[in-house]
């Protein structure tokens, strides 16, 4: 139990400082700066040329994993390239050219995704995946990256293709292909396979769904535009049928009070009858009582006279 609840407060603690570093971030642009930075103090000087390189970064920006190798402008021309999911094609152009580029693959994760991309306009849309960057800058002859500067990578004989097979779950659906501009804007195409986009350039990519439409009577749930003349005779409909009810209402009660008024009257007055006996006299009700005959009796005994 003890040890469930400490893995409970470590996940909450790095969500926390996920969110509180995105707080001090505020753009996707400083986000890909910060990550060039610490690609560049952590490039180790004897890995060879073409080499892929894991960058560490520290554990505020854990979710986001970081590629990157170095390559001559030349050879990376001649040759093309696999950076992860990235393969560059045969004739893919550096501009300006160099004499050696540096090439930055970025996973941003889900959590660091939906952060620094929820600018963007996906209305009826949703990522389904982390997104994928890439992105070049000046490896400079003597690997004293100092003062580096972006360089733009462009599709040549061969286009840059991006795998997406092992970062989404998704397989029913057929996803669309977003791009993210640096000017907001959101671009989709079809993918040239399932989970493979064809783009011209660097950037960052990733792979959206149409988003399922909220069910009836949900909030957010846009409502249709009533005219004001629909509202004042609805209105008025509504305000004539409660007060109608309220009648019927009102005269149901009284009825109700009459009827229990004139059913007490009427007990009251069999009680009273029964009590006292009332017959009718003409046309007027008169009490009346009723008649007792008395047998007589003898008060002293007869005694028949006889003469002597």
């Amino acid at each position: 139990m003890g040890s469930l609840l400490t893995f409970s407060l470590i996940i909450l603690l790095s969500l926390a400082s996920i969110r509180i570093e995105a707080q001090k971030i505020k753009s996707a642009r400083l986000l890909d700066l910060v990550i060039r930075d610490y690609t560049f103090k952590s490039y180790d000087k004897h890995v060879r040329t073409g080499i892929i390189h894991t960058v560490h970064l520290p554990t505020n920006f854990s979710g986001i994993k970081v590629a990157t190798a170095r390559f001559r402008c030349g050879s990376l021309r001649r040759y093309g390239a696999q950076v992860k999911e990235f393969h560059l094609g045969i004739g893919v152009i550096v501009k300006p050219c160099v004499e050696r580029v540096m090439v930055i693959r970025q996973n941003l994760g889900h959590n660091w995704s939906s952060i620094y991309y929820s600018n963007y306009d996906l209305s009826g849309y949703q990522l389904v995946s982390p997104i994928l960057g890439l992105l070049a800058y000046n490896g400079g002859s003597d690997v004293n990256f100092s003062n580096p500067f972006e360089l733009g990578i462009h599709a040549g004989e061969k286009p840059i293709t991006i795998d997406f097979t092992n970062t989404t779950n998704q397989s029913g659906i057929r996803p669309l292909c977003a791009s993210f501009e640096n000017d907001g804007k959101v671009t989709l195409k079809n993918p040239a396979s399932h989970h493979v986009c064809v783009v011209k350039r660097h950037g960052h990519y990733g792979l959206v769904i149409e988003s399922p439409p909220p069910p009836v009577g949900a909030p957010g749930l846009p409502r249709k535009k009533i005219s004001p003349w629909k509202v004042v005779v609805g209105s008025t409909v509504g305000t004539a049928l409660g007060i109608f009810l309220l009648g019927l209402l009102l005269v149901a009660m009284f009825v109700k009070v009459k009827k229990k008024a004139r059913m007490e009257e009427m007990e009251r007055r069999a009680y009273e009858e029964e009590a006292l006996q009332v017959s009718m006299v003409g046309h007027v009700r008169a009490p009346t009582a009723s008649v007792t005959r008395t047998m007589p009796t003898i008060e002293h005994e007869y005694i028949p006279y006889h003469p002597s």
